[in-house]
């Protein structure tokens, strides 16, 4: 879901979907018969929201409200979750998880923390629930699994970290989850990227932070890798791309973090030269959890000062960022802000 149309329009048609049929129940019970599933109640933006970016916020906030209302719990089984179809749900997920995409950061983070307080409070409510048990692996699914691409460690960190101090949960259950918080909270958004060193082909010694440029791609990858491959073609065919790369403005590390050497420098013919192409010389990368790198490749967007622009992000977005730093900045730098800073 983009929120692209207009405010009147969109204020009509989230409020038809408003219009269900409820039951008064006293907890959450198996399906009964002639029991009909009802659509998943998104929320109305109020008329008095004018702007977009407001829509936006208030929807982020109040996406899961009606949903997660413990005064009305719904009939559920393993293809019901609250009254609504799973699909549904799951459905409403990643639409909401696209709106969160177009809101403030802090925004959208407190709509997450929100989210888990209430799914909570279901289970509080009634334990025979299903509401904790599938938004949360819902949850994870979209925003942790690192196939997935609406994946974003910053936006599940308030949730898992909730996960973590559960009291529902056993103790390991809270460390593995609190485990995972602890990856989410590496390298944020925002804050400067950790640094280590690299080794290249010639056994040079370098720093992610000695590389002297106004954006650096982290780009850690690996021999034969056909993901791998495809993003150093795009960098490579790109004119303005390589219009970044050329005039020193982007520096790509392309770094290697297991150890099968050999086949790292078997590779080098491929790796373009005018790239920083090295290995983790002290395996600490990936033993000493610098970086939570959960697959190959992984790709970080750092600015000058080497602080986190996009972390693990698709390689669509973090394409789609580059162009629009090379089209909107220009050789001159003197263009506007590009909207994905």
């Amino acid at each position: 879901m983009r929120i692209s149309e207009d405010i009147k329009g969109r204020t009509s048609v989230f409020g038809a979907a408003l219009l269900l049929c409820m039951l008064c129940a006293a907890g959450c019970t198996d399906r009964s018969p002639g029991f009909q599933p009802h659509a998943f109640p998104v929320p109305a933006v109020p008329a008095m929201i004018t702007s977009m970016e407001d829509a936006a916020e208030y929807l982020a906030l109040n996406y899961w409200d009606d949903f997660t209302d413990t005064s009305r719990l719904y009939p559920c089984d393993s293809s019901i979750v609250n009254g609504v179809r799973k699909t549904e749900v799951e459905q409403a997920v990643a639409e909401w998880i696209s709106i969160l995409g177009q809101v403030p950061a802090g925004s959208a983070e407190e709509a997450v923390g929100r989210l888990f307080d209430r799914v909570s409070a279901c289970e509080a409510k009634d334990t025979s629930s299903n509401v904790f048990e599938m938004m949360s692996a819902m949850v994870g699914k979209y925003l942790y699994d690192p196939n997935s691409p609406m994946r974003n460690e910053d936006l599940y960190l308030p949730f898992v970290t909730g996960l973590a101090s559960y009291p529902g949960f056993t103790q390991e259950q809270r460390e593995a989850y609190g485990y995972d918080a602890r990856m989410c909270a590496l390298n944020r958004t925002g804050t400067p990227a950790a640094d280590f060193e690299f080794c290249d082909r010639s056994g040079r010694t370098r720093t992610l932070y000695s590389l002297k440029a106004d954006f650096t791609l982290l780009f850690f990858s690996n021999p034969g890798c056909e993901a791998c491959k495809y993003i150093m073609e795009e960098l490579e065919s790109d004119p303005a791309l390589g219009s970044l790369i050329s005039s020193g403005r982007l520096a790509v590390a392309n770094i290697y973090i297991d150890e099968d050497i050999r086949s790292w420098y078997g590779y080098q013919g491929i790796y373009p030269d005018e790239w920083y192409n090295g290995y983790d010389p002290n395996s600490v990368i990936r033993t000493d959890l610098l970086y939570n790198v959960r697959a190959i490749p992984s790709l970080y967007l750092l600015d000058r000062s080497k602080n986190v622009i996009l972390k693990d992000a698709t390689d669509a977005r973090v394409l789609a960022c580059l162009h629009d730093i090379a089209e909107q900045t220009g050789p001159d730098r003197k263009g506007p802000e590009p909207n994905c800073l």
